[in-house]
């Protein structure tokens, strides 16, 4: 699809300004929270909760999950703006507006993105539970939120993306994790368009070609959050174990019911790298 440069930078600034209207303050920090990921918002002190479909041009959530709502308060002594629930490319939206909160949030300040996912391991070495952090990815989506066309507005044409997640960012949520006994593992996450779950010689691809993990969203937010200069940190909470010898049917219930009771790790670990930020 091409889009009309000039309409998206005033839909931006629209949507900015009415964002602006309901909190009156500038974040620092944004954060994406995934399927069954929502309880992070309990520990913020709210200045503002505002419903998606009330702010102008933003997208609505249709996974039943995903509560969509945009929290703006107080979280370890800074000033987060919490995106509880997000958008995925299998519901339908182009790419550029199912990226367009990214851009809002860094329009109101932020200058670093903390993004949570629920997913699959492809490692043998992963299992339910597990909490991966994000060093790398491989987009599979068949498409990039970057195609079409481009202004020095919204960044640089080229995107460096030697480091898509921030090695600093990673590291500190490294020592965060041992600080607090909560035990992480690394590695490289793919996408996949989705919403159906992927076949067994999928799995075995995906494997082969590098994967630690699939899912089916955080991508083209980190790809749009690089050109425009966010730096972004990547965690993953492992909720199926997609083995293709040993592969069973899994349910969104089963998905929903790990994330939410490994959530309280997460919340920590997310607390205190905001924190030390």
């Amino acid at each position: 699809m091409q889009y009309n440069i000039q309409e998206i930078k005033t839909e931006i600034k629209e949507a900015k300004d009415y964002i602006i209207s309901k909190c009156g303050i500038v974040p620092e920090i944004g954060v994406i929270l995934g399927t069954g990921l929502g309880g992070l918002v309990k520990e913020i002190e709210i200045i503002a909760e505002i419903p998606y479909d009330t702010i102008p041009h933003f997208p609505v959530s249709t996974v039943e999950s995903h509560k969509g709502n945009l929290i703006i308060g107080k979280l370890s002594g800074k000033i987060v703006i919490v995106m509880q629930g997000r958008f995925h490319y299998y519901e339908g939206y182009e790419m550029y507006r199912l990226t367009f909160p990214v851009r809002v949030m860094q329009s109101l300040g932020i200058s670093k993105l903390m993004i949570s996912n629920a997913c699959g391991s492809v490692n043998p070495l992963f299992r339910k539970g597990d909490i991966m952090i994000i060093d790398d990815h491989i987009n599979l989506l068949g498409d990039n939120p970057l195609i079409g066309i481009n202004t020095n507005d919204f960044g640089p044409r080229f995107v460096d993306m030697s480091e898509p997640y921030s090695q600093k960012l990673i590291k500190l949520a490294e020592e965060v994790a041992l600080e607090n006994k909560i035990t992480v593992k690394k590695g490289t996450f793919a996408a996949m368009s989705g919403p159906s779950l992927e076949s067994r010689a999928e799995y075995r691809m995906l494997r082969v070609i590098g994967s630690d993990a699939i899912g089916m969203s955080t991508i083209p937010e980190c790809i749009v959050a690089r050109q425009i200069g966010v730096d972004v940190l990547g965690l993953s909470i492992i909720t199926d174990e997609c083995y293709p010898d040993s592969l069973k049917a899994v349910e969104l219930e089963e998905i929903i019911e790990i994330a939410n009771s490994t959530e309280p790790k997460m919340t920590l670990l997310f607390k205190k790298v905001i924190e030390k930020i």
